[in-house]
């Protein structure tokens, strides 16, 4: 048994060696399709400068609900409700070169879009 163990965790380690460096992005709108603009943006910026390219991956939509009072005090059974859906998308690009890095950072996208990006 301790030798099947051993040959668990040496395989793991392994794995965890072959994924040296990943850029992973997050990119979140409340429109999809500026959403889906500025994702095309930058896989083709990646594409151009010879990056392996993993996604975009859809991740689940926030959908945050309001309800509000029609009127200020009388009749309290009237209401309406509001929504904002956060459209959000993720991409890994796998062992990012600097100019890759570089040419991320100078990128325009348009307003609306928020973009989270980590190294791992």
């Amino acid at each position: 048994m301790a030798e099947a163990t051993a040959k668990k965790t040496t395989r793991s380690r392994a794995k965890k060696a072959d994924a040296s460096h990943r850029l992973r992005i997050r990119v979140r709108a409340y429109e999809h399709g500026v959403l889906d603009s500025a994702v095309k943006q930058i896989i083709d910026v990646a594409a151009r400068h010879s990056a392996t390219v993993v996604g975009p991956v859809p991740l689940p939509i926030d959908i945050k609900k309001y309800t509000v009072n029609r009127s200020s005090f009388i009749d309290k059974d009237s209401r309406e409700q509001f929504e904002m859906r956060i459209h959000k998308r993720m991409i890994d690009i796998l062992n990012p070169a600097p100019k890759v890095i570089e040419a991320l950072t100078n990128i325009d996208l348009p307003s609306g879009v928020s973009i989270d990006v980590k190294m791992m």
